[in-house]
């Protein structure tokens, strides 16, 4: 998951909300109804929601979506500084992670058995965003350049290193920065600290608005991941650990039922449509105006998957990723790092025609 990167604005407005969702021990939320047929509670944790890659998580609530479904979410939001909400779904502190696929696979070299139980996105829903002066077109000119990340060690930062090594630039050719997102990315390129930044909106429009850097790589699109990094790689996902899912598969299924339900709604409604049912303190703040929040969706919207399917070749593209970049050095069984029956079972149950290959067991 990309680490630490709400604005303080952002904090404060979720505190309040947030704070009962991360109290206490999750182990006693889901199976406390999964089996008894009460509602089932389940903590989920998202790696930034205020986030246009974490989107679905939160719309889902406003949508009322969770709770059709039969089942009660609590939300939460990592912090800068704070535990990662993949790290607080591994520890049991939360059910769930709204992260990166990706850490299903350094989970699994670590001896830890976490899956991915429904795809929002087939893309990274991130840009590498450079100054003009820095003359970066592409990630070919990565040499001697200063680049951005969330935080060392991050999604952004794999990336990065990534498409760095697809060129033939050796690490010690560049040089990494942890940025964060919002205002300290903004001020990364304004400062003249970095010459590029990866991140994503609503930070890439108030990049572009306030004219200190303009999009280098395009990762914000499944068309663009494909061009950039070979092939479709699966962002945002819902993350859990497998013997969690095993023994609350009722409530599981629920979660996806939801999730898989905004996907199609997302899909068949405009950018202002999704903007209006978000928190307003998501699509309005001193980064960006709803207006710039829209126009960004309405250019990124292409992130996010219809059916909650994970793709084919996309578990592929993510393990290529870990392994050019030294983070995976073993063998790593794909079949086990992701499952499609949840999110094939809510389509089916709502009659919903999959449009997305779904992935074989071998990724």
């Amino acid at each position: 998951m990309l680490k630490r990167t709400l604005t303080a604005s952002i904090i404060t407005v979720l505190a309040l909300g947030a704070a009962t969702a991360c109290s206490g021990n999750s182990g006693n939320s889901a199976s406390s109804g999964s089996g008894s047929g009460s509602t089932p509670t389940v903590k989920l944790m998202v790696g930034g929601i205020d986030k246009q890659i974490y989107l679905p998580y939160q719309l889902a609530q406003n949508l009322g979506f969770y709770k059709k479904y039969g089942v009660k979410v609590q939300l939460s939001t990592e912090q800068n500084g704070g535990v990662g909400a993949e790290e607080a779904m591994a520890s049991g502190q939360v059910d769930m992670a709204g992260a990166w696929y990706n850490h299903t696979i350094e989970f699994q070299t670590k001896g830890k058995a976490v899956e991915d139980i429904v795809q929002l996105s087939g893309a990274p829903g991130e840009r590498e965003m450079c100054a003009k002066k820095s003359g970066v077109k592409s990630a070919a000119d990565f040499k001697g350049k200063t680049l951005g990340v969330t935080d060392l060690g991050s999604g952004t930062d794999t990336l990065t290193q990534f498409m760095a090594a697809q060129k033939g630039i050796k690490p010690g050719q560049f040089h990494r920065l942890a940025v964060g997102a919002g205002s300290t990315a903004v001020a990364a390129l304004q400062n003249g600290k970095a010459d590029c930044v990866m991140t994503t909106q609503p930070t890439v429009a108030a990049i572009e608005k306030k004219g200190v850097g303009s999009s280098a790589v395009d990762l914000a699109t499944t068309d663009g991941a494909k061009a950039a990094l070979g092939g479709a790689f699966p962002g945002a996902s819902v993350l859990a650990r497998t013997d969690w899912v095993n023994s609350h598969k009722d409530a599981v299924q629920k979660v996806v039922d939801a999730l898989v339900a905004t996907m199609h709604w997302i899909n068949s409604h405009s950018a202002a449509d999704i903007a209006d049912k978000l928190p307003s303190s998501f699509v309005q703040n001193q980064l960006v105006t709803k207006a710039d929040y829209i126009a960004a969706l309405n250019e990124d919207k292409g992130q996010f998957l219809p059916d909650g399917i994970m793709p084919a070749g996309g578990p592929k593209t993510s393990l290529a990723t870990e392994q050019l970049v030294g983070n995976v050095t073993t063998s790593v069984d794909l079949g086990k790092t992701f499952t499609n029956e949840f999110a094939l079972n809510a389509n089916k149950k709502e009659g919903f025609t999959p449009v997305t290959t779904p992935a074989g067991a071998d990724g």
